[in-house]
């Protein structure tokens, strides 16, 4: 059986030796001279714009087209096709028209049907796909807009390219690859379901397209901050500064941090790495326990978040909290969402995967209103005022999603009753009692034992509370 590697280090040699396509071609069409402005009342659709750019393969004069396109679900993108009539190289690529995002992105998706083949998908030069399942991975490259079926017939093409040379050259890398490539034949062929695949892209410029129904785990986002290693990648390292910053970071003996009170500590800004500010203030919610609010801005970049922390030890078992929402004076309790909680609700056909949006300290209708504007913002606000929002979006596909968001609105009026689920492993999120120190009868608190797969994802059963100073003092005599 090929390694992992072996796969790795076979897609990588092809990518680097020819140039990657897109699944999408630019229409060609007459263009007109960019100097030249047309009247306010022409056609909007001019087509792409045509550039004279030199070519990298016999380094004689070729022509670029570029074509602005705006994804639903997501964000504008550039489609960039160059070829040379001298020596009729081609090559496509795809950009983003953005900037790079604050956080970086990684999106799983558990593929269950044929269906799930024809998500879209964007991936761009930074990021790297993998079909988990097989251990596969398509290593940074060209950038691709295709769907799930596309990217995993580019790499069954990779791997095809190359086996008649390893069965000469190397036998065993080949048969261990032709097993392989049999089980992603079955895959295409739509034989093999379900299976695994996965997107991480530090710029957050990649994506897959979610579903209105997706339930449990089927799709996750899960946003992140970058390492220094992947900032430098990125070109975002900071600059050299000249001079040697002393920050005065306080009496290490004074560890007393007093309610209320906000504290300003030194830090590297995640988005441009230079320093930055993050303040701090501790707060005890009453009937649960204190919690920590941070929050970030980055004079340089301009880099903002907030974020809510919990203080304690970890509890022996997970919390899942039901509210049943009535009226309008359910919506203003004070809730508290950690960053390892998930949100449900059955009547909304809502599913917020844990770390979709980070902390929050908030109301029910305030912690609604952010999962409403984040969605819609990347579903329907494409940002042109000429092409109504969801007009390429297919008709039925865009009506489940009115449906979805006409009810979420009508939750966030109060204007519906439903039920919401905040199940947390850590038993860190919570929801305000209005009837305290009375039962409240539209608040369930239920307290479970934690899965194996929680314990693992979470890192606990690595972690070690107990005897560890006496294996910190062996490894010490063993070295």
């Amino acid at each position: 059986m090929a390694s992992s590697e072996d796969v790795d280090k076979s897609l990588r040699t092809q990518q680097e030796s020819s140039a990657q396509h897109l699944a999408v071609k630019i229409e060609e069409r007459p263009i007109e001279n960019p100097g030249e402005k047309e009247d306010a009342e022409a056609e909007d659709d001019v087509g792409p714009m045509q550039l004279e750019s030199l070519c990298m393969n016999c380094h004689e004069n070729g022509v670029t087209k570029i074509l602005l396109l705006r994804i639903p679900f997501f964000r504008d993108v550039l489609l960039e096709s160059f070829e040379c009539p001298h020596c009729f190289f081609k090559n496509n690529s795809i950009k983003a028209a953005g900037q790079i995002q604050e956080q970086g992105a990684k999106y799983t998706l558990e593929v269950e049907s044929p269906g799930d083949l024809e998500r879209q998908v964007i991936k761009s030069d930074s990021a790297i796909f993998r079909l988990d399942t097989l251990g596969i991975e398509m290593p940074k490259g060209e950038g691709q807009l295709t769907n799930v079926e596309g990217i995993l017939s580019k790499i069954l093409e990779q791997l095809e390219s190359d086996q008649p040379a390893r069965k000469t050259v190397n036998p065993e890398l080949y048969q261990s690859l032709e097993t392989i490539i049999q089980k992603l034949k079955k895959i295409l062929n739509r034989e093999s379901f379900p299976f695994s695949i996965s997107l991480d892209d530090p710029s957050g410029n990649s994506w897959i397209a979610p579903a209105p129904h997706d339930e449990g785990n089927k799709y996750q986002r899960k946003d992140y901050a970058r390492t220094r290693e992947q900032n430098e990648e990125l070109g975002l390292a900071a600059e050299q500064e000249s001079g040697n910053m002393k920050v005065a970071a306080g009496d290490p003996k004074d560890l007393d941090i007093v309610d209320g009170v906000v504290y300003s500590l030194p830090a590297e800004c995640p988005g441009c790495t230079k320093q930055s500010t993050v303040n701090m203030q501790k707060v005890d919610i009453p009937h649960f326990k204190e919690v920590f609010i941070w929050s970030t801005v980055c004079d340089h970049c301009g880099y903002r978040t907030n974020e809510v922390k919990t203080g304690g030890a970890v509890p022996e078992k997970g919390r899942r909290i039901r509210l049943q929402v009535e009226s309008v004076e359910d919506l203003s309790r004070d809730i508290l969402k950690s960053d390892t909680c998930a949100v449900s609700s059955d009547e909304l056909d809502l599913s917020v995967q844990p770390g979709t949006l980070g902390g929050r300290f908030t109301t029910v209708e305030g912690l609604l209103t952010q999962v409403r504007d984040q969605l819609h913002g990347q579903i329907f606000e494409i940002g042109d005022e000429d092409l109504a929002p969801g007009d390429s979006m297919a008709t039925e596909e865009k009506a489940t999603w009115e449906r979805f968001f006409s009810k979420l609105d009508a939750a966030i009026k109060g204007e519906m009753k439903f039920k919401i689920v905040l199940e947390d492993p850590l038993a860190n999120s919570y929801v305000q009692n209005l009837h305290t120190p009375n039962p409240d009868l539209q608040l369930h608190i239920e307290d479970y034992t934690r899965t194996d797969e929680e314990e693992d994802e979470l890192g606990l059963k690595d972690m070690k509370t107990e005897g560890y100073e006496q294996d910190a003092t062996a490894v010490g005599e063993e070295s």
